[in-house]
């Protein structure tokens, strides 16, 4: 998934992500970035050389848990 800047405006953020999310995944991988969480899993697998496994996961929670994408 492409990363995408915050949106600052005056010192605020104004967006946190733009891109739509298409399921679960995508959802809780915006929550754990904007919390910080993701920093510090990035920071412990690194630390213990074991891979997080967090695209995948996300991907495998996309599948399950779609979102239904409206068409206007």
């Amino acid at each position: 998934m492409k990363e995408v800047e915050l949106l600052e405006k005056d010192g605020v953020v104004q967006d946190f992500n733009i891109m739509k999310s298409r399921g679960l995944g995508d959802s809780i991988e915006k929550f754990t970035k904007a919390t910080g969480i993701k920093k510090v899993v990035d920071r412990v697998s690194e630390g213990l050389n074991i891979p997080c496994g967090c695209e995948g996961r996300r991907d495998a929670m996309n599948m399950l848990f779609p979102y239904k994408n409206k068409k206007k």
